[in-house]
């Protein structure tokens, strides 16, 4: 499967004190609004979405669609097919999608230990 960009959104306590300690390891912003209480921080490949008070516990995003750079990708998996192999190999999905639809969609499901997967596709 074709998942696309793939981050950790990071539920965090102080968007301010998360977003200098992020800076420090190399990362800066590349998206999001600290109004909005969410930050998108990138270095080089790798994103880290930093959010306060959206969320109780952190999660495994994936964008169909998208690279790294938020630029997209001329092929991959809708999201709606990705949410069809899940459940043909059983996997129990918390927040699903009109299969019959088409755009932007997501969908939401727990690895075996609980963590959230969100497979977010904005285009």
């Amino acid at each position: 499967m074709k998942l696309g960009a793939f981050s950790i959104s990071l539920s965090v306590k102080s968007l301010e004190k998360s977003k200098e300690f992020y800076e420090t390891l190399g990362f800066s912003v590349f998206a999001g609004s600290e109004e909005m209480n969410y930050l998108i921080m990138k270095n080089e490949n790798s994103l880290i979405g930093l959010f306060q008070g959206m969320f109780k516990n952190n999660i495994l995003t994936f964008n169909p669609g998208w690279d790294e750079n938020a630029s997209k990708l001329e092929e991959f998996d809708d999201v709606r097919d990705i949410q069809k192999h899940l459940k043909s190999n059983h996997i129990k999905l918390e927040r699903e999608t009109d299969e019959e639809d088409s755009g932007p969609a997501s969908i939401v499901f727990f690895d075996p230990d609980g963590n959230t997967i969100l497979i977010d596709q904005h285009i």
